[in-house]
């Protein structure tokens, strides 16, 4: 029996590359939303709508990509590369008067353009406040963040300040805490808690679980009561800090970030860790400087609820 010298290598070792290593392939809309091209459900429209090509080839929904594929979307190259980017967010104290939307065809006012610019990139929002709320609203630059934070899988919870006009009772608040039938199935809150105010104008916290469209709004005006101002104070972990005035935004750290990549079931390692101390806080305490001062985009000055 022939022997096989040490530099040889053994017989295993001449399957191909693919077969021992196999390509691993991705769903379409998820590299795209990685990508920061826009989260999974507006990538999916995208590719529904032939604006997004595989190798010269007009895409289709159920379409899987490897790194190797030609990738473009409205003619531009877009990398299926894993880790293409480092993970950023932004935290947006969000003015009554705006709207989610980058184009508005009665020409409102948007989010996106009170946002920093971002180089070869798009900020994507983690969920939606509507023209009337104001408060807390996330922009990432991850799409597979973006979408982990907003599937009820991820189980976060979102907590709002509501001012209410009309009659508020135990009965009540044990309904909205039960469940109440709403048009899309039953909502409810997970907590309640009294801010301020008296009779029949009175501020409350509450939390809830999803994302649903105007879902804090249809909970209580279920039970025959008003909400005349509604701001989101915080979303899982973070929280608008007091000198974030409104229609200003601040950029999260490395250790915020983490803990909302493990908040979401995601991995830290694409978070852009600072090379160095220095680096870590020059950057943010400057800004922060600017917005204590009142640099920056500030709308109208509006009327503030009480503070918990």
């Amino acid at each position: 029996m022939a022997k096989r010298t040490p530099d040889q290598a053994p017989p295993e070792a001449d399957k191909t590359a693919e077969a021992v290593a196999p390509a691993t392939d991705e769903k379409l809309q998820k590299v795209l939303a990685r990508a920061g091209c826009g989260s999974r459900r507006e990538m999916e429209r995208a590719i529904s709508a032939g604006e997004v090509s595989v190798n010269d080839r007009v895409a289709t929904l159920g379409d899987r990509v490897t790194e190797s594929d030609k990738i473009t979307l409205r003619g531009k190259p877009v990398s299926a590369q894993k880790d293409t980017s480092k993970r950023r967010v932004i935290l947006y104290n969000k003015p009554e008067g705006e709207i989610c939307s980058r184009h508005d065809p009665e020409g409102r006012r948007t989010v996106y353009q009170a946002l920093p610019k971002i180089s070869g990139e798009r900020w994507i929002s983690v969920g939606r406040l509507d023209f009337n709320t104001s408060g807390l609203l996330l922009f990432t630059n991850d799409g597979d963040l973006a979408n982990k934070l907003m599937h009820p899988s991820s189980v976060i919870d979102r907590e709002y300040l509501v001012r209410i006009q009309g009659d508020v009772d135990d009965d009540m608040r044990k309904r909205l805490l039960d469940g109440v039938m709403l048009d899309d199935g039953v909502a409810r809150f997970t907590d309640i808690v009294d801010g301020a105010g008296e009779s029949r104008n009175r501020w409350f916290y509450c939390v809830v679980m999803e994302g649903r469209n105007r879902e804090v709004r249809r909970l209580w005006e279920s039970q025959g009561v008003r909400v005349s101002r509604l701001k989101r104070v915080r979303y899982g972990n973070i929280f608008i800090p007091s000198h974030v005035r409104v229609g200003q935004w601040l950029e999260l750290d490395y250790r915020e970030i983490a803990d909302l990549c493990q908040t979401a079931g995601l991995e830290v390692e694409r978070v852009a860790k600072p090379k160095t101390s220095r680096e870590a806080t020059t950057q943010r305490e400057r800004h922060e400087r600017k917005l204590r001062a009142g640099k920056g985009r500030k709308p109208p000055r509006l009327k503030k609820g009480p503070r918990r």
